[in-house]
């Protein structure tokens, strides 16, 4: 546990909660969070363990509502967030890696080396209230919509792990919500589910290239972090090798791909569908449960579209090194636009995915079928 207390602790400029049950932090938010109802759940409560950042861990079933208070937000989620245009991006490498997200025909990129120290964003863009979530144990960059059942919930950090991946908050009701599956777990909300949002993980470089005019996630938090670091940067070598800094299932340890191996995971229909990220030169083409879809190798990731143009199935290739679709020969970019041909000016369908590690989406979606080409 040294690597996520190295990477992650909340450090001591006074910006951890003091008061049982109250969320307070350096950037200016702070909301009362009831304490958690253990006795609704659909995971043993023994399997959920609480970072202690010292080294340690307490098992939920062992766990004081003291504890699990002077724990909250400890990792601390940005709920105001800065953006800036892509100059502030100049501290970054070309090789670190964002996640992205557009809304309303603005894009918006979240360094990873910043999420690494909050895991959480709250905003809302274009009207809709959108949940930044990542987990760097899992490599897991999801955006959800924040809203359920006509409520528009707000997400704090637990500071406990299920399946060796984050385990989020809501101010509302104060249940816990594990992050790859999007699902409450433990509390009032115990099997209500957050919808994904199209998003995608890209290297700044290329993320920057698909879109010049980005903004992205300032350093402006409001807290004081080492965000040049990158603690995690040999992780995936350590969960290959079979270690895992949190305990987990026999689920998360399907072989069919080793546990660190990248994953583009897509849900449409109840058909569950992962498409191995690492080495991906060309594009996929595929159908999910009867709707036709397409994903695009980036730098670092992938990004999923409908495969329609003007209401008809493209297929696409890589042809003398452009990305066209067969029917128009049009040329497109990975991000879904067409920059040439009949089809210039067009734009895809993104579809909602989620960028994790083999070990997380599986263990979520034990059901997942993979994609083997």
């Amino acid at each position: 546990m040294s690597l996520v207390a190295a990477a992650c602790a909340s450090g001591s400029d006074g910006d951890q909660a003091t008061e049982p049950a109250v969320s307070s932090s350096a950037n200016g938010s702070e909301s009362t969070t009831p304490d958690l109802d253990l006795s609704i759940h659909d995971v043993p409560l023994e399997e959920v363990y609480f970072d202690t950042f010292d080294g340690g861990s307490v098992r939920l079933s062992d766990s004081t509502s003291e504890l699990r208070a002077g724990l909250l937000d400890a990792i601390p989620p940005i709920d105001r967030p800065v953006y800036g245009d892509a100059t502030e991006g100049d501290w970054l490498e070309p090789t670190d890696l964002v996640l992205g997200y557009v809304a309303g025909g603005q894009a918006y990129g979240y360094p990873f080396k910043i999420l690494n120290f909050h895991e959480i964003v709250n905003d809302e863009l274009d009207g809709i209230p959108v949940l930044i979530s990542y987990c760097p144990l899992c490599r897991s960059a999801i955006v959800y919509d924040r809203r359920v059942d006509g409520e528009t919930l707000s997400f704090g950090n637990s500071s406990a792990l299920y399946e060796s991946d984050l385990v989020m908050v809501d101010r509302n009701t104060g249940s816990y919500w594990w992050q790859v599956a999007g699902s409450a777990i433990v509390g009032t909300l115990t099997g209500a589910a957050l919808d994904p949002l199209p998003s995608v993980v890209a290297t700044w470089a290329d993320w920057k290239a698909q879109h010049p005019d980005t903004l992205i996630l300032t350093r402006d938090t409001g807290f004081s972090r080492p965000y040049e670091r990158d603690s995690f940067g040999s992780y995936a070598d350590y969960l290959d090798s079979g270690q895992f800094v949190f305990p987990v299932s026999k689920a998360s340890q399907d072989e069919r791909l080793q546990p660190a191996a990248l994953v583009v995971g897509v849900v449409l229909d109840g058909v569950v569908r992962a498409y191995p990220v690492d080495g991906l030169v060309d594009p996929i083409n595929d159908d999910v449960a009867g709707s036709p879809i397409v994903v695009f190798p980036t730098d670092g990731g992938a990004a999923v579209f409908q495969a329609t143009v003007n209401d008809q199935t493209s297929v696409f290739e890589v042809r003398d090194g452009d990305l066209i679709d067969t029917a128009t020969g049009s040329v497109w970019t990975t991000g879904g636009m067409a920059v040439s041909g009949t089809q210039e000016g067009s734009v895809l369908v993104p579809v909602p995915s989620r960028t994790t590690f083999w070990f997380a989406f599986v263990a979520a979606f034990p059901e997942v079928e993979l994609y083997q080409g």
